[in-house]
This record gives structure tokens, sequence and C-alpha cells, in this order.
């Protein structure tokens, strides 16, 4: 069932017709009234569509029309876009700065935490080989051992055919 407001509107529109139309005018107070504002709102309505009326264009000028309102839409679209963004310069530095300084302060906890590491016993197993001049008779290996503060030992080997067969990696 319709409203009052929405038989109203139609009323002033002249959409009711028949029974719809009469059982309306007979509920209305003051029946003269709604006819005097019946007949300003359709001049405001004619008054109305003659000034504001919608311009009509050739097929050019609308499709200009067309191209200014999509390009004005989608610079406002990427301008607010631009505004929301999370990542903004001043973020992204105190951010890196940040990630930097936990680095440094995990990477110092960790070194300070570790002792030096002995020699490993890979190496001085390697050092005390000895090559079988059978198996590789040109064989000669040099060993350079630097300071032990610095921990670097190069195993230099020449002529070296195959690892000697009491040789097993642990």
């Amino acid at each position: 069932m319709k409203t009052f407001e929405e038989k109203w509107t139609a009323w002033l529109d002249g959409q009711l017709t028949g029974k719809e139309l009469d059982d309306f005018e007979a509920s209305l107070p003051d029946k003269a009234a709604a006819e005097a504002e019946k007949l300003e709102v359709q001049k405001l309505g004619t008054l109305l569509k003659r000034e504001l009326g919608a311009r009509s264009f050739s097929n050019e000028e609308f499709f200009s029309h067309q191209l200014r309102e999509r390009i004005a839409r989608e610079t406002a679209q990427a301008r607010d876009g631009a505004k929301s963004t999370w990542w903004t310069i001043p973020r992204l530095v105190w951010t890196g700065a940040t990630s930097l300084a936990l680095f440094l302060i995990c990477a110092f906890v960790v070194l300070h935490g570790t002792k030096p590491v002995e020699q490993s016993e890979y190496l001085t197993q390697i050092l005390n080989m000895r090559v079988d001049p059978a198996v590789s008779p040109n064989a000669t290996i040099s060993v350079f051992e630097t300071t032990k503060q610095d921990r670097v030992t190069v195993i230099w080997t020449e002529g070296l055919q195959s690892l000697p067969s009491d040789y097993a990696a642990k």
C-alpha cells in the first residue's frame, strides 16, 4: 500500500487514475488549496525544465566532454591515491634507520656472545696426513698458517691424484 507522500507525488505528476484518483482526492482536507499547489508545482517544473534543461552536444563535443570528465576523474583518483599511501618518504627513512639499528644491536650481541673457535679436527687430520708416494709420487702439500689471532690456514696441494685410502671424512 502506498503512503500518503507517494500518492501525493503521483497525483502531482498526474499518474493517479480511476478509483485511486477519486479516493485520494476525497481524502484531501482542502481540495482547492491542493489544486492551487498542484498548479504551482507544475509551473515550477516547467520553469526548471526550460532553464535547467540538459544542453545538447554534437558528436564531437560529446566525445570531448566525456574525455575531459574521465581525465578529471582519473586525476582526482590519482591525487587521492597519492595522499593515502602508507609508505611515505619519512616513514621509509625511519623504518630503514630502525631496521639498521636493530641489525647492529643483534650483530653486536651475537658476535660478543660467541667464544673463539678452536682448530677444527678436520684441519688437524689434514695437517697430520701423509701422502702415499706410490699413489701420487709427485704430490706435495704445503701448509701456510697465519697468526692464531687471524685463525687462517691455507693448504696448498699439487700433483695429488686422489686422497689416500685411509682418509675418511668424519
